[in-house]
Protein backbone atom coordinates (compact mmCIF):
# COMPACT_ATOMS: atom_id res chain seq x y z
CA UNK A 1 0.00 0.00 0.00
CA UNK A 2 2.70 3.09 -1.02
CA UNK A 3 1.48 6.19 -0.53
CA UNK A 4 1.03 8.75 -3.07
CA UNK A 5 3.93 10.16 -4.16
CA UNK A 6 6.52 8.53 -2.26
CA UNK A 7 10.02 6.92 -2.91
CA UNK A 8 7.68 3.72 -2.13
CA UNK A 9 9.28 2.74 1.25
CA UNK A 10 5.64 0.16 1.94
CA UNK A 11 5.99 -0.89 -1.65
CA UNK A 12 4.99 -4.79 -1.37
CA UNK A 13 4.28 -5.07 2.21
CA UNK A 14 1.44 -4.22 4.64
CA UNK A 15 1.43 -1.12 6.24
CA UNK A 16 1.43 -1.59 9.89
CA UNK A 17 -1.44 -0.09 12.45
CA UNK A 18 1.37 2.20 13.79
CA UNK A 19 2.22 3.41 10.16
CA UNK A 20 -1.56 4.04 9.42
CA UNK A 21 -2.40 5.42 12.95
CA UNK A 22 0.86 8.11 12.57
CA UNK A 23 -0.63 8.80 8.66
CA UNK A 24 -3.55 9.35 10.19
CA UNK A 25 -3.00 11.32 13.05
CA UNK A 26 -5.48 14.69 13.72
CA UNK A 27 -4.05 17.79 13.97
CA UNK A 28 -3.37 19.94 17.29
CA UNK A 29 -5.68 22.86 16.86
CA UNK A 30 -4.53 25.88 18.78
CA UNK A 31 -7.52 26.75 19.80
CA UNK A 32 -8.95 23.69 21.58
CA UNK A 33 -11.73 22.88 19.75
CA UNK A 34 -12.70 20.06 17.68
CA UNK A 35 -12.08 18.37 14.02
CA UNK A 36 -14.76 16.26 12.80
CA UNK A 37 -13.40 13.94 10.19
CA UNK A 38 -15.70 11.94 7.94
CA UNK A 39 -14.75 8.18 6.78
CA UNK A 40 -17.08 6.70 3.67
CA UNK A 41 -16.45 4.29 1.08
CA UNK A 42 -18.22 4.24 -2.79
CA UNK A 43 -18.09 2.34 -5.49
CA UNK A 44 -16.35 3.79 -9.13
CA UNK A 45 -19.73 4.86 -10.11
CA UNK A 46 -20.56 6.55 -6.51
CA UNK A 47 -23.06 4.68 -4.86
CA UNK A 48 -22.35 4.76 -0.80
CA UNK A 49 -23.98 1.17 -0.04
CA UNK A 50 -25.50 -1.96 -1.83
CA UNK A 51 -28.89 -3.05 -1.12
CA UNK A 52 -28.76 -0.93 2.02
CA UNK A 53 -25.61 -1.21 3.17
CA UNK A 54 -21.89 -0.03 2.89
CA UNK A 55 -19.96 -3.51 3.29
CA UNK A 56 -20.31 -5.36 0.27
CA UNK A 57 -18.22 -2.19 -0.61
CA UNK A 58 -15.47 -2.65 2.15
CA UNK A 59 -12.72 -4.55 1.76
CA UNK A 60 -9.86 -5.95 4.42
CA UNK A 61 -7.34 -2.63 3.78
CA UNK A 62 -10.66 -0.47 3.73
CA UNK A 63 -11.68 -2.29 7.19
CA UNK A 64 -8.24 -2.32 8.56
CA UNK A 65 -8.12 1.56 7.88
CA UNK A 66 -11.71 1.81 9.56
CA UNK A 67 -10.04 0.19 12.93
CA UNK A 68 -7.25 2.74 12.87
CA UNK A 69 -9.87 5.69 12.32
CA UNK A 70 -12.11 4.76 15.28
CA UNK A 71 -8.54 3.88 17.36
CA UNK A 72 -7.71 7.13 16.77
CA UNK A 73 -11.41 8.96 17.83
CA UNK A 74 -12.91 10.28 21.01
CA UNK A 75 -16.35 9.87 19.47
CA UNK A 76 -17.66 8.02 16.26
CA UNK A 77 -20.74 10.39 15.23
CA UNK A 78 -23.45 8.41 13.34
CA UNK A 79 -26.67 8.64 12.15
CA UNK A 80 -29.41 6.70 13.68
CA UNK A 81 -31.09 5.19 10.49
CA UNK A 82 -27.41 4.55 9.97
CA UNK A 83 -27.42 2.50 13.62
CA UNK A 84 -30.40 0.43 12.51
CA UNK A 85 -29.30 -0.45 9.17
CA UNK A 86 -25.46 -1.42 9.94
CA UNK A 87 -26.53 -3.12 13.25
CA UNK A 88 -24.15 -0.87 15.46
CA UNK A 89 -22.35 -1.83 18.41
CA UNK A 90 -20.48 -0.36 20.96
CA UNK A 91 -16.79 0.35 20.26
CA UNK A 92 -14.29 -1.69 21.48
CA UNK A 93 -10.74 -1.31 22.97
CA UNK A 94 -8.25 -2.63 20.93
CA UNK A 95 -4.61 -3.49 22.60
CA UNK A 96 -2.92 -2.04 19.67
CA UNK A 97 -4.06 1.65 20.21
CA UNK A 98 -3.86 1.10 24.08
CA UNK A 99 -0.70 3.20 25.15
CA UNK A 100 -1.29 5.68 22.33
CA UNK A 101 -4.92 6.39 23.81
CA UNK A 102 -3.71 6.44 27.32
CA UNK A 103 -0.69 8.88 26.52
CA UNK A 104 -3.10 11.37 24.56
CA UNK A 105 -5.93 10.87 27.74
CA UNK A 106 -8.31 9.16 25.79
CA UNK A 107 -10.73 6.15 27.01
CA UNK A 108 -10.30 2.98 26.33
CA UNK A 109 -12.57 3.03 22.81
CA UNK A 110 -14.07 5.62 21.36
CA UNK A 111 -17.93 7.05 22.40
CA UNK A 112 -20.88 6.20 19.94
CA UNK A 113 -22.85 9.14 19.64
CA UNK A 114 -26.18 8.63 17.77
CA UNK A 115 -28.17 11.47 16.18
CA UNK A 116 -31.43 10.99 16.26
CA UNK A 117 -34.45 14.08 15.88
CA UNK A 118 -36.95 11.18 16.87
CA UNK A 119 -35.48 9.28 19.22
CA UNK A 120 -36.97 6.47 17.57
CA UNK A 121 -34.11 4.11 19.08
CA UNK A 122 -34.09 0.55 21.16
CA UNK A 123 -32.55 1.31 23.87
CA UNK A 124 -31.65 -2.31 25.20
CA UNK A 125 -30.10 -2.93 22.22
CA UNK A 126 -25.93 -3.61 23.52
CA UNK A 127 -24.95 -0.33 21.61
CA UNK A 128 -27.35 1.18 24.75
CA UNK A 129 -26.75 -1.32 27.36
CA UNK A 130 -23.48 -3.08 27.38
CA UNK A 131 -20.56 0.16 25.95
CA UNK A 132 -17.34 0.04 27.07
CA UNK A 133 -18.18 3.80 27.69
CA UNK A 134 -21.33 5.15 27.79
CA UNK A 135 -23.10 5.63 24.46
CA UNK A 136 -24.73 9.63 23.99
CA UNK A 137 -27.23 10.56 22.01
CA UNK A 138 -27.99 14.09 20.39
CA UNK A 139 -30.89 15.62 19.26
CA UNK A 140 -32.96 18.81 19.31
CA UNK A 141 -34.37 21.02 22.52
CA UNK A 142 -37.76 20.20 20.74
CA UNK A 143 -37.53 16.21 20.72
CA UNK A 144 -39.94 14.20 21.69
CA UNK A 145 -40.00 14.43 25.49
CA UNK A 146 -41.44 10.88 26.42
CA UNK A 147 -38.28 9.77 24.02
CA UNK A 148 -35.86 12.00 26.31
CA UNK A 149 -37.58 10.53 29.02
CA UNK A 150 -37.21 6.68 27.85
CA UNK A 151 -33.45 7.33 27.16
CA UNK A 152 -32.71 8.87 30.56
CA UNK A 153 -34.52 5.81 31.82
CA UNK A 154 -32.22 3.58 29.85
CA UNK A 155 -29.65 5.48 31.54
CA UNK A 156 -28.30 7.12 28.30
CA UNK A 157 -27.06 10.74 28.02
CA UNK A 158 -29.02 12.68 25.86
CA UNK A 159 -26.98 16.03 24.47
CA UNK A 160 -29.24 18.86 22.87
CA UNK A 161 -27.71 20.40 20.04
CA UNK A 162 -30.29 22.21 18.45
CA UNK A 163 -33.38 24.47 19.36
CA UNK A 164 -35.66 22.65 17.43
CA UNK A 165 -36.64 18.72 16.92
CA UNK A 166 -33.90 18.01 15.06
CA UNK A 167 -29.98 18.77 15.80
CA UNK A 168 -28.09 21.36 14.67
CA UNK A 169 -25.13 19.86 12.27
CA UNK A 170 -23.20 23.30 13.37
CA UNK A 171 -23.47 22.86 16.73
CA UNK A 172 -22.28 19.11 17.12
CA UNK A 173 -18.70 19.97 17.11
CA UNK A 174 -18.95 22.30 19.72
CA UNK A 175 -21.47 20.23 21.70
CA UNK A 176 -19.19 17.25 22.03
CA UNK A 177 -16.01 19.55 22.51
CA UNK A 178 -17.12 20.77 25.56
CA UNK A 179 -17.20 17.15 26.86
CA UNK A 180 -13.71 17.16 26.30
CA UNK A 181 -14.03 14.64 22.56
CA UNK A 182 -12.58 16.66 20.54
CA UNK A 183 -11.23 13.92 18.03
CA UNK A 184 -14.40 13.06 16.35
CA UNK A 185 -15.35 10.54 13.17
CA UNK A 186 -18.51 10.31 11.61
CA UNK A 187 -19.52 7.41 9.72
CA UNK A 188 -22.36 8.64 8.00
CA UNK A 189 -25.03 7.77 6.82
CA UNK A 190 -25.30 9.97 3.31
CA UNK A 191 -27.76 12.45 4.76
CA UNK A 192 -26.11 13.37 7.94
CA UNK A 193 -22.30 13.46 6.11
CA UNK A 194 -24.38 15.53 4.03
CA UNK A 195 -25.99 17.99 6.59
CA UNK A 196 -22.47 18.45 8.15
CA UNK A 197 -21.10 19.40 4.56
CA UNK A 198 -24.06 21.72 4.05
CA UNK A 199 -23.63 23.77 7.43
CA UNK A 200 -19.60 23.64 6.60
CA UNK A 201 -18.71 21.56 9.85
CA UNK A 202 -17.00 18.99 8.25
CA UNK A 203 -13.34 19.28 8.41
CA UNK A 204 -11.70 16.11 6.47
CA UNK A 205 -13.24 13.58 4.37
CA UNK A 206 -11.27 10.28 4.24
CA UNK A 207 -12.99 8.39 1.28
CA UNK A 208 -12.24 5.36 0.54
CA UNK A 209 -12.65 4.46 -3.28
CA UNK A 210 -14.15 0.57 -4.85
CA UNK A 211 -12.94 -0.71 -7.72
CA UNK A 212 -16.94 -1.72 -8.04
CA UNK A 213 -19.56 -0.67 -10.09
CA UNK A 214 -23.09 -1.49 -8.89
CA UNK A 215 -25.47 0.46 -10.91
CA UNK A 216 -28.99 1.05 -8.98
CA UNK A 217 -30.20 3.95 -7.25
CA UNK A 218 -27.93 4.08 -4.40
CA UNK A 219 -27.25 7.42 -2.55
CA UNK A 220 -24.08 9.35 -2.77
CA UNK A 221 -22.08 9.85 0.28
CA UNK A 222 -23.89 12.97 0.81
CA UNK A 223 -27.03 13.46 0.48
CA UNK A 224 -28.55 16.79 1.57
CA UNK A 225 -29.19 20.18 0.30
CA UNK A 226 -26.62 21.64 -2.56
CA UNK A 227 -24.39 23.87 -0.44
CA UNK A 228 -24.73 27.55 -1.30
CA UNK A 229 -20.94 27.57 -3.02
CA UNK A 230 -19.29 24.46 -3.86
CA UNK A 231 -16.61 23.64 -0.82
CA UNK A 232 -13.07 23.66 -1.36
CA UNK A 233 -10.83 20.20 0.07
CA UNK A 234 -7.00 19.81 -0.68
CA UNK A 235 -5.54 16.36 -1.00
CA UNK A 236 -3.72 15.53 2.40
CA UNK A 237 -2.78 12.03 0.92
CA UNK A 238 -3.73 8.81 -1.10
CA UNK A 239 -3.05 4.96 -0.61
CA UNK A 240 -3.47 2.16 -2.29
CA UNK A 241 -4.31 -1.82 -2.10
CA UNK A 242 -5.77 -4.31 -4.34
CA UNK A 243 -7.54 -1.61 -6.89
CA UNK A 244 -8.98 0.46 -3.58
CA UNK A 245 -8.04 4.22 -3.14
CA UNK A 246 -7.79 5.49 0.13
CA UNK A 247 -7.88 8.89 -0.62
CA UNK A 248 -7.74 12.23 2.40
CA UNK A 249 -9.04 15.73 1.91
CA UNK A 250 -9.35 18.28 4.24
CA UNK A 251 -11.04 21.75 4.26
CA UNK A 252 -9.12 24.44 1.92
CA UNK A 253 -7.97 27.20 4.09
CA UNK A 254 -10.49 30.17 3.88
Amino acid sequence: MPPYGSASPYEDREWSLDELADAYAYPVRPEGGGWLRANMVSSLDGAAHHDGRSQPLSSAADMRIFGVLRGLADAVVVGAETVRREGYRPARAREAFAARRAAAGQAPAPVIAVVSASLELDFTLPLFTEPLVPTLVLTGAGAPQDRVRAAGAAGVEVIFAGEGAGVDPSRVVGALARRGLTRLLTEGGPRLLGQFAEYGALDELCLSVAPLVVAGDASRIMNAFPVTDPQKFVLASVLEEAGFLFTRYRKAPQ
